[in-house]
């Protein structure tokens, strides 16, 4: 697991001074804290009272006055940055895509997500409608489960072909549906795992019938290399599961019953279609071309997980390399 660096604390700014005054070098007391020895330089020389030698408590007061200060100092001085950013949160754009996308452009200085979440909060308060979450507060995220039922004829994941796992081959996709707030229509959610290219279709009601045939409908338009097998949860309106692989020859394999998350792209995109449509939502009043609307956003949006790449970007690419 990649470790995430911490700021040096009280007890760590103790054992540098007495190891400095011993004295030691500053590698060897970088090597005892298991920190580089540049932080160590950079401690002494930011947190060492001027024209006196370094001490803990006056270190420590530095760093917190510090980091007071860096909580109300002005964001984004850069105007083109604040150009870029106001008009990608109406596209859906979190601050991780727009940090991301502005590394790529060598006209613009680089920003980190943070800043532009601070930014968001601090000044442009209005962006805030536009965030995952929307809260007023920035406040941790929640987890979110599905209760599922049991299917026959079902093959657990454990028996999932280590391309799909891995991410390796295009073709391995993750079916939902998300259910209309009248709870009589929903909406049939696709995603490839590689790509992550989602299609979203409406469906009129919550049979198995009717999401078997959106399902064959979609995916029968991509090349049979293109959809190899479908990952379901337990819900009931995915038992004719074996009629779809007969449709289009493809597997199916199911999550563990309530563990919807290990179809993880798809739980991930509900979300981001949940911000277009919240919970509550009655489908049937909805205009159709709001689904196509949806749909191309989230496909021209890009991913941090395809280096910043769109879906559209990256399935295109994949298609073209069959075609070719």
């Amino acid at each position: 697991m990649e470790k995430r660096y911490r700021h040096i604390d009280h007890k760590e700014r103790t054992l540098v001074y007495w190891w400095w005054k011993e004295p030691l070098s500053l590698r060897e007391i970088g090597r005892r804290l298991r920190r580089s020895h540049t932080s160590i330089s950079r401690e002494l020389r930011r947190n060492g009272w001027s024209q006196k030698p370094y001490f803990p408590r006056g270190g420590q007061r530095l760093a917190d006055s510090r980091l007071r200060r860096r909580a109300t100092r002005e964001r984004f001085k850069s105007q083109a940055v604040r150009e870029y950013v106001h008009p990608k949160g109406p596209l859906g754009w979190t601050p991780e895509l727009i940090a991301g996308r502005i590394k790529q452009q060598d006209t613009l200085p680089s920003v980190c997500h943070e800043a532009i979440y601070q930014y968001i909060y601090s000044v442009a308060l209005e962006l805030r409608a536009f965030l995952p979450h929307h809260h007023r507060q920035r406040k941790p995220k929640q987890p979110y489960r599905k209760t599922g039922e049991r299917i026959k004829n079902r093959t657990c994941l454990e028996h999932w072909p280590q391309a799909a796992t891995l991410r390796q081959a295009y073709g391995h996709w993750e079916a939902d549906m998300i259910v209309a707030g009248d709870r009589r229509h929903g909406l049939n959610v696709l995603v490839e795992r590689k790509s992550r290219l989602t299609h979203l279709s409406f469906l009129a009601n919550k049979t198995a019938a009717a999401t078997q045939q959106v399902i064959c409908r979609r995916l029968h338009a991509h090349p049979r290399s293109l959809r190899q097998s479908i990952t379901y949860d337990n819900g009931s309106e995915n038992t004719c599961h074996e009629a779809v692989n007969a449709g289009l020859d493809t597997h199916s394999f199911f999550c563990a019953p309530y563990h919807s998350w290990e179809k993880g792209s798809v739980e991930q995109v509900n979300g981001l279609i949940r911000r277009f449509l919240p919970k509550g939502t009655n489908f049937n009043t909805v205009e159709p071309s709001l689904f196509n609307r949806i749909e191309k956003l989230l496909n021209n949006r890009p991913r941090k997980c395809l280096q910043y790449r769109t879906p559209y970007e990256v399935f295109r690419a994949a298609r073209g390399a069959l075609d070719g």
